[in-house]
């Protein structure tokens, strides 16, 4: 697919959206725009300590967590989160090079919504077992349609803004990646787009 047939898809998929919105207005009330929900609300920070899977970079300067995407170079290039009080004391499996240092870790701490602050040793992600999420679907198909997808994924990133990681579809549903939701973006997603088509993950987990 050409990028100019890409962007062609994009831009049905939303102003289907922004029509069914816009016919719903019509039939007696008015309808915000498609991620308006998501847009205007923001998670309570976590109360307690959560735990996270990442890329750990160090430039020298500052170490950061990064939970999304990471260009595979050396050293490699992404961005996340500050970390407070990391040490590379003890962890024999990072890499470096070009004054920076690098690994792959499961991390316990306290996010407060702008830095991550280390509670307890990181665990190397090769010999970390994490626990199995539940299944969120109950294994059945999404109701999002292809035009639906495509729509909701071209407005996500900018309703989430930087609490955003990534996104894709299967089976009819949108899998939104965030640094941390605590339940408020997936009711926002739902009121948004309609229920069964979203699933928002929050790559920070409580830690019962």
């Amino acid at each position: 697919m050409t990028l100019r047939r890409s962007a062609a898809v994009l831009l049905a998929g939303a102003t289907l959206l922004l029509t069914s919105c816009a016919a719903a207005a019509d039939a007696g009330g008015s309808a915000a725009p498609p991620g308006a929900a998501l847009a205007a609300l923001t998670p309570e920070d976590p109360t307690g300590e959560v735990l996270a899977q990442g890329t750990v970079l160090d430039d020298g300067t500052t170490a950061t967590l990064c939970l999304g995407a990471v260009a595979e170079s050396a050293p490699p290039q992404c961005s996340g989160i500050p970390l407070i009080g990391w040490s590379w004391e003890g962890l024999t499996d990072a890499a470096s090079a070009g004054g920076s240092t690098w690994g792959t870790y499961a991390v316990r701490g306290v996010y407060d919504g702008e830095s991550f602050t280390i509670r307890d040793a990181p665990v190397p992600l090769a010999l970390f077992d994490p626990i199995a999420r539940p299944d969120p679907t109950g294994g059945k198909a999404g109701a999002a349609s292809a035009q639906d997808a495509a729509a909701i994924q071209s407005i996500v990133p900018d309703a989430l803004g930087s609490g955003y990681l990534g996104s894709y579809d299967q089976d009819g549903w949108v899998y939104v990646d965030v640094v941390w939701d605590d339940g408020t973006w997936q009711r926002a997603a739902d009121e948004d787009f309609g229920p069964g088509k979203v699933i928002i993950r929050s790559a920070l987990r409580s830690v019962d």
